[in-house]
C-alpha cells in the first residue's frame, strides 16, 4: 500500500507552504480548522527515533516555528500538537490552532462535535491563511 504522505509530497500543489531538502510544511484542507498544518519529514521514515538526534531537533524546530506563526497570526486559545502515524506511518506532526468556539473544543478534533462552527467565524479565520503562510515562511528562512 502506498503512503498517503509520500504521494502528497510527490505532487503537493497548492498545499505546500514551505519545504527544504528534509521537511515540508503542508496546509491541511480541513474546513472546521483553518490553519491546520502538517510538518512532514520528506523521506519515508516510520518513527522519530529512526531519525538522528539532529534530524529530530530539526523536525521540532519547524513544528515550533509553525506553532509560533499560528499563535501570532491566528490568535487561537490553544495549539494542539500531535504525532500519531497509526494510519500513515510516516514521520509527521499535526499543528492545529484551537478555539473555544471550534466544533470540538475542549475535546480532541476527532471526538464528537460539541457545536456547529459559525460560518462567518470560519471565513474570517480562512482569510488569515495567506498571512499565516507568509509568517511560517518568514520564520523558516535560512
Amino acid at each position: 500500500m502506498a503512503c498517503d504522505l509520500c504521494k502528497l509530497l510527490a505532487a503537493p500543489g497548492a498545499a505546500l507552504v514551505w519545504g527544504d531538502h528534509q521537511l515540508s510544511v503542508v496546509a491541511v484542507d480541513e474546513a472546521e480548522y483553518p490553519g491546520f498544518t502538517r510538518v512532514v519529514w520528506n523521506a519515508h521514515v516510520k518513527e522519530m527515533t529512526d531519525l538522528s538526534p539532529a534530524e529530530r531537533g530539526r523536525v521540532m524546530e519547524v513544528v515550533w516555528a509553525v506553532e509560533s506563526a499560528q499563535r501570532a497570526v491566528m490568535a487561537p486559545e490553544k495549539i494542539n500538537l500531535a504525532s500519531f502515524g497509526n494510519m500513515t506511518p510516516h514521520v509527521h506532526w499535526h499543528v492545529i490552532p484551537r478555539y473555544r468556539d471550534d466544533a470540538h473544543f475542549p475535546n480532541p478534533t476527532w471526538a464528537v462535535a460539541q457545536r456547529a462552527s459559525a460560518p462567518e467565524v470560519l471565513a474570517a479565520r480562512r482569510a488569515l491563511l495567506p498571512a499565516l503562510h507568509a509568517a511560517i515562511i518568514e520564520r523558516l528562512k535560512a
